[in-house]
């Protein structure tokens, strides 16, 4: 079905021997009238947004997955507390199963909760962020006013908290695949906008990623809708291989080796393309749904894939790899990609909305 989904995305016309494509454009026309509601009683004040006490930085996108807003949530957050604040992370815990209405993923000092409790996100953000508080929980009022009372948090990040507009916050950053920065022009199901394009309006920050190849932002066709806001361009940028039990390799390890490789994330094809591009052979790939929760016979599956294309080493990205933690069935090393967010240009704008946002309280 995701598979399906996916191919329906990529078609922006409305074809009506496509009987599919249609009932699911049927269906984004009640759910665009719900999010153009909702938006608007939010802005003339009927639904109240939540005041903190300090200030808030929000990191989101536009369009269903894919644009790599934790690695995003993760740098700004880096930003904060080398300015020598005291930033918290909330996140909603997407494919989590606590039911706590906070989970603290992460004091800080060490993390707390693993990926089947808190999801994988919060828990890949706690492993990258030393000394910043992470917390899980659907009502982020919650998760704020924990964050303020128990360590002190004298700024908040929001990570995936465009849509979530309970929180006031300070600044929005809304990240945009440069390739594709509306998808193929549809709302949800019939294509991958959580919300019509307008809604940049409310972006302080807009960060096109993939765009190492691209022209400049404004090429893109949304002069129209980036005016006044800050642009950024960005690209994601390998960083390390990482072993199971936090053994680290450099990038080079991987010329030249024969590889399988696995990911369950919102594009999986770019994560193929990376370790191409990293010099690997890829003998086989096996691509999952976004936040797939591995069950023992899945990992039995793969080693049998595995072994099959002869090859050498396993991999996987670092977010699948939070969620194999524990003794996994591989007869082959398993290494995980670990990736950042590189700033290609537009730094000074974030900094500049950075040093606004602080001032505003």
């Amino acid at each position: 079905m995701e598979a399906l989904i996916r191919n329906m995305w990529g078609d922006p016309r409305n074809d009506i021997r496509k009987p599919l494509h249609i009932f699911f454009y049927l269906l984004s026309l009640p759910y665009g009238a719900a999010v153009r509601a909702r938006n608007r009683l939010f802005d003339l004040g009927v639904l109240r947004q939540d005041n903190v006490g300090c200030p808030v930085v929000s990191v989101g996108n536009l369009t269903a997955g894919g644009t790599g807003k934790t690695p995003m949530a993760i740098q700004v957050a880096g930003m904060l507390r080398d300015r020598g604040l005291r930033p918290a992370v909330l996140s909603r815990g997407y494919g989590g199963k606590s039911t706590a209405s906070v989970l603290v993923v992460s004091d800080g000092r060490q993390t707390l909760a693993g990926a089947d409790e808190a999801g994988d996100e919060p828990v890949l953000i706690a492993r990258r962020l030393r000394g910043i508080p992470v917390l899980a929980g659907a009502k982020r009022t919650l998760s704020a006013a924990y964050a303020r009372e128990n360590f002190g948090a004298d700024v908040l990040v929001l990570d995936d908290g465009f849509q979530h507009r309970w929180i006031r916050r300070d600044l929005d950053i809304v990240l945009l695949d440069s390739r594709k920065p509306l998808g193929n022009g549809f709302l949800l199901p019939r294509g991958p906008l959580r919300e019509p394009p307008e809604s940049l309006e409310r972006a302080g920050v807009v960060v096109f990623t993939r765009s190492e190849d691209l022209p400049g932002p404004m090429d893109t066709g949304l002069s129209g809708l980036l005016s006044g806001r800050l642009v950024l361009r960005t690209r994601i940028r390998p960083t390390a291989l990482i072993g199971i039990d936090g053994a680290e390799f450099p990038l080079s390890f991987l010329a030249g080796k024969r590889v399988f490789a696995f990911a369950g994330i919102a594009r999986p094809e770019s994560f193929r393309q990376t370790l191409e591009d990293l010099g690997a052979v890829v003998a086989g790939f096996q691509a999952l749904p976004d936040h797939h929760r591995f069950c023992a016979e899945d990992l039995r599956q793969i080693e049998r894939a595995c072994s099959e294309t002869g090859a050498e080493i396993l991999l996987t990205t670092e977010k699948d790899g939070v969620k194999l933690s524990g003794p996994v069935p591989f007869s082959r090393r398993l290494l995980c990609l670990a990736i950042e967010t590189e700033i290609l240009e537009g730094t000074d704008n974030l900094e500049a909305a950075l040093r606004v946002c602080l001032g505003a309280r």
